[in-house]
Order: C-alpha cells, then sequence, then structure tokens
C-alpha cells in the first residue's frame, strides 16, 4: 500500500502534498528536517492521508491533489 498525504506547515500554514509508503516515518522526517524542500517550513501536521493500492496510482492522484491546491476542492478536501 502506499499513502498519498497532506501535511500543513505550523510556521507558514501552507500545505505540501507528497506520497509515501509509511506516513509516521514520513511526518517524522518532514518534522526533523530530513526533507529538503520542507526543512524551512516546519513543523508540520498531517491533515490528510489517503491510502492507495501501489504507486502509480497514488503519483496520479498526488497530482490530482496539486491541481486542487488553493480551490474549493482541496479546501473540502481537507475539511475547512
Amino acid at each position: 500500500m502506499v499513502y498519498v498525504y497532506v501535511l500543513q506547515s505550523l510556521a507558514d500554514f501552507g500545505y505540501y502534498i507528497g506520497v509515501c509508503k509509511d506516513l509516521n516515518n514520513r511526518l517524522r522526517r518532514h518534522n526533523q528536517g530530513g526533507v529538503r524542500s520542507t526543512k524551512k517550513r516546519r513543523p508540520f501536521k498531517m491533515v490528510y492521508a489517503e491510502k492507495l493500492e501501489n504507486y502509480y496510482f497514488a503519483r496520479n492522484r498526488e497530482k490530482e491533489l496539486k491541481s486542487y491546491k488553493g480551490g474549493n476542492k482541496f479546501k473540502v478536501l481537507i475539511g475547512i
């Protein structure tokens, strides 16, 4: 199983969308500064996660969620 996840930065309140196999480990890496693209935006909280069958489906769903970012579909998805 593979997950698509959405994190919210508690520093700037922006969002990060990604794909991983282990949600807890991935959130820990983001919060410890182990991910270069989010290092300066720490700390993060998980606001959404979705389990998918394989990496191919997860990457497609990630692209779809990124196309929603900032729009009403994104707000509904994460419960704003």
